[in-house]
């Protein structure tokens, strides 16, 4: 007589999230483009630089007493790179989503959604000129694929209104916040080997200080944040979705693939950003729509399940 073996116990959710990049840069995307939606809608309405603060003041205590015990035993590595740390606070937390707030004060979502298609080139740019990582030619063709999905979507169909768009300095305010974040995104596979929340908690704590001076500014000019109802909306959304939830799942997803294969993620947030506006705002599905998803679909994955990029 044989004894059946005990049947394996049950993956841990979480385990399995952790290991599947294509969903977690999804995720990351989707998160983002509500947070661009929404900061366009509440822009006039908080300090950008007291937003920041906040914002990642309170990932910081959101993630604690989760974190704690990495820290302490993480904190020698995280000494020991501690400029490289401290320079990924200001580009990936302090100013990209300073000077990304402050833009949407004087730019149209559509200029910033057709602005925000451009990350993958600033990524590809940053890791060609920082470490010789080359795109490969199916990247190349997949990020290429992508962008004409988006243009699809942003322009409705009519690539030749895209002659008759105008920026203005707002534009150039998120182009930069973009620059800053490829510049991010490029020197996350050489961060220390430590836990993700180690590095999420360090960051964002640094990331919180470094606006400060800019915030006591703000309020001494008169710009106050206001505690009624849209503001706490607006800070509950950004500190559990954008701040917290998409820093950790881009971060693993780019630990898992590279920057340049997780690169053409970004083109996922215009989409979701137009299907926000069909499924919130009562927008008519068109073709074009439909017509733009597949293009995008299509590039991310041609792109992201390439082989890296070749150095």
């Amino acid at each position: 007589m044989t004894i059946a073996s005990p049947a394996p116990p049950a993956s841990n959710p979480a385990s399995w999230l952790n290991n599947q990049p294509y969903l977690l840069l999804s995720l990351s995307s989707l998160f983002w483009a509500g947070n661009i939606v929404l900061a366009r809608h509440v822009g006039a309405h908080v300090p950008p630089l007291t937003v920041t603060t906040i914002r990642w003041f309170g990932v910081f205590l959101i993630l604690l007493p989760f974190t704690w015990p990495h820290l302490k035993r993480d904190w020698p590595l995280l000494r020991k790179s501690l400029p490289l740390m401290l320079f990924l606070s200001l580009v990936g937390f302090a100013f990209n989503n300073a000077i990304s707030y402050w833009a949407m004060q004087y730019t149209e979502a559509l200029n910033a959604l057709l602005i925000q298609s451009a990350g993958p080139l600033f990524v590809a740019l940053w890791s060609l000129a920082l470490f010789g990582v080359r795109l490969t030619g199916a990247q190349f063709a997949g990020i290429a694929v992508s962008l004409l999905g988006v243009l699809i979507i942003i322009l409705r169909g009519d690539l030749a209104a895209l002659a008759g768009i105008s920026f203005n300095r707002g534009d150039i305010m998120f182009a930069s916040s973009l620059v800053a974040f490829g510049l991010y995104s490029a020197f996350i596979p050489r961060r220390p080997k430590i836990n993700q929340l180690s590095f999420l908690s360090f960051t964002t704590c640094c990331g919180a200080t470094m606006p400060i001076p800019g915030a006591i500014w703000e309020a001494a000019s008169g710009r106050v944040l206001q505690f009624d109802a849209i503001t706490l909306a607006t800070l509950g959304y950004i500190l559990i979705f954008p701040s917290t939830l998409a820093y950790l799942f881009f971060n693993r997803g780019v630990a898992l693939i590279g920057p340049n294969r997780a690169a053409p993620f970004f083109h996922l947030v215009p989409v979701f950003g137009s299907a926000m506006a069909i499924l919130l705002l009562g927008e008519k599905l068109q073709p074009f729509h439909l017509i733009g998803y597949a293009l995008v679909l299509a590039g991310v994955v041609f792109a992201s399940r390439q082989g890296s990029a070749a150095k």
